[in-house]
């Protein structure tokens, strides 16, 4: 990416982010008081991603889980979301808090998603390419089949962003993610409430398997 289009991205998100968040507020202050009222404190999810060149940052979201309950069998993502978290996530609002990240300037509206800190140790070089531009709110993989979608094809699209990128071809992203929250598809990955733990690539293929205290991974 040059230093001009990285200002004019740059510039760009904010001139859309800025507007929308403040328009969404209402909404959020909506949705707090409901996850406050259902589901108890916190509201928000926190975590710490890898952001521009992996360098962490923390990522913000509503909650849409219950927390970690051996005793009530809540251990894992199926058994822990709740029916809020499911109208959440298939809106998409449990992402608002997330303009404040690109406001902030640790993210893009547009770019791979941010992941786990603990996945930088299991992507191929060439997967961890991803990084060299800052992780979007949604991206080509999102509008390609989001959680639907393996790892490796997620990563592949990834790639493909971070090569050819440009200001039309994320106007086009931008477009594709309202069809995609409108028509809800490509939420979880078949099977699962989300996605399975990406655990790295091998010549077989994927090598993925399900980690039952991994929290909000997509």
């Amino acid at each position: 990416m040059t230093e001009g289009h990285d200002r004019v991205k740059r510039a760009t998100d904010l001139a859309i982010t800025v507007p929308l968040f403040l328009l969404t507020l209402p909404v959020q202050a909506a949705t707090a008081l409901a996850i406050r009222v259902r589901l108890g404190s916190p509201v928000f999810f926190r975590q710490s991603r890898p952001g521009l060149h992996g360098e962490p940052f923390v990522m913000v979201k509503f909650r849409t889980m219950s927390k970690i309950d051996p005793a009530l069998g809540m251990v894992d993502d199926a058994t822990r979301m709740t029916p809020l978290g499911h109208v959440l996530r298939a809106t998409s609002v449990d992402e608002l808090p997330t303009l404040w990240n690109i406001i902030r300037g640790d993210m893009s509206l547009v770019g791979p998603r941010p992941l786990l800190m603990q996945y930088l140790a299991r992507y191929s070089p060439e997967q961890a390419r991803r990084h060299e531009v800052r992780p979007g709110l949604t991206g080509l993989a999102q509008v390609s089949g989001r959680n639907a979608l393996s790892w490796e094809d997620k990563f592949r699209l990834d790639v493909e962003y971070v090569d050819h990128h440009s200001w039309r071809g994320d106007f086009k992203i931008l477009l594709a993610t309202v069809r995609s929250v409108v028509s809800r598809g490509g939420i979880s990955a078949a099977g699962q409430a989300t996605m399975p733990e990406f655990m790295g690539s091998s010549d077989e293929g994927d090598s993925d398997r399900k980690d039952p205290d991994r929290r909000d991974i997509a």
